[in-house]
């Protein structure tokens, strides 16, 4: 892959039925994810970015692809009922990696919600 090359954006819409059964599958059940009090509609869990940018690896080189590294920032909260929109593009290959830097931007007002963000990956 050459260094620039645009990755497919992955859009998920995260709706309050998607987020209990998140935390379903990782066992984190605060409250501030389905319940919040002060707040006027629930947080999704920021562990479920990662799952989104780790799908749009895969959704792109494959499901025989391996991320290897991950790593990412939390900039700002997204709530129940938004969509986001996971971008990126290669920046270097070595040793049979290719490495990419991602964000993760709420469709609509263009807010960052998680960024830097990147990952080495291995194509299957």
């Amino acid at each position: 892959m050459d260094p620039g090359t645009l990755i497919p954006p992955l859009q998920r819409r995260i709706e309050l039925p998607d987020m209990i059964a998140y935390a379903g599958a990782t066992w984190d059940w605060h409250r501030l994810h389905y319940a919040p009090e002060g707040l006027d509609r629930p947080v999704v869990d920021g562990q479920l970015f990662g799952a989104l940018l780790a799908e749009q690896l895969q959704d792109w080189l494959g499901p025989r692809a391996r991320v290897v590294r991950l790593r990412f920032r939390f900039r700002s909260m997204v709530f129940a009922g938004e969509t986001v929109r996971c971008t990126g593009r290669v920046t270097g290959g070595d040793g049979g990696l290719i490495t990419v830097e991602q964000q993760v931007e709420v469709v609509g007002d263009g807010r960052v919600a998680v960024a830097p963000a990147g990952a080495a990956v291995r194509p299957g």
